[in-house]
Formats: C-alpha cells, structure tokens, sequence
C-alpha cells in the first residue's frame, strides 16, 4: 500500500473528469455486471500510467461517444476492489495500469500495460475512442 498523500493526486486525475472510485468488491461487481457500458481503468503510480495510461483515459472519456459509467480502481491501494475488476477480466493476467470496456457485464474491449508502455497516450485514446465507438 502507498501512502494516501502520494496517490490522491494520481486518483483525482481521473475523478476530476467523472471517473467514479470503486474501493471494494461488490462496488466493482454491481458497476461492471449492470446494464450498459462500463469503462475500467486500474490505475497504477508508475510511470506508464502517469504518461501514457491516465491521460489516455481522460482523452477518450471525452470522446462524443463514451460508456454509460467511468469506472477506477487504484492497483496498490484497494486491493480487495482491484481482485474483483481483475477477476472480472479473465482471461486476461492481471495488469496495471490496464483499461477495460464492458457492456452488459461482458468483457468487450482490453488494453493491458504491454499495449501501454511506450506508447504515446493519443495512441491509446485512439484504440479506446475506436471501442467506444463500436460498443456504445
């Protein structure tokens, strides 16, 4: 577990554009198993995340077409919230950071930290864009 101090500004990247935090288990399964589109990002403190991940997120969450939710769980911190949304991306290892679309609680669309790391954040926000455009 990190300190708080040193995550909450890595946390509100997200929550500042809608991004809602989901700190436990059945948080995480009543979002991504309800109806409609549900887009997970695991966010991470390391580099990728910080260049590359969090703002790729909040690129393509501004996109006209977006999922229903906008969804977080923080890798690190809440761990109990971050197994159920990894559980849930099977059969996919775990990965963090990583992004998920859902739509009516089936897994649809996946970016894992290897499509991430070393990839400018345009790049993933346009793969992101492209989901959402196809899925909601």
């Amino acid at each position: 577990m990190y300190p708080e101090y040193l995550v909450t500004p890595m946390r509100e990247e997200l929550t500042r554009v809608g991004f809602e935090e989901l700190k436990d288990a059945d948080a995480v399964n009543k979002a991504i198993k309800s109806e409609g589109t549900v887009f997970v990002m695991v966010n991470s403190v390391c580099g990728c995340a910080a260049a590359n991940a969090r703002p790729a997120a909040r690129m393509a969450s501004a996109n006209e077409k977006h999922p229903d939710r906008l969804v977080t769980v923080f890798a690190g911190m809440e761990r109990e919230a971050v197994d159920a949304a990894r559980n849930l991306m099977l059969p996919y290892p775990p990965s963090s950071p990583s992004m998920a679309l859902f739509k009516d609680g089936k897994l649809v669309h996946i970016i894992e930290r290897h499509q991430i790391e070393g990839r400018p954040a345009q790049m993933i926000a346009d793969n992101l864009i492209g989901a959402f455009e196809e899925y909601c």
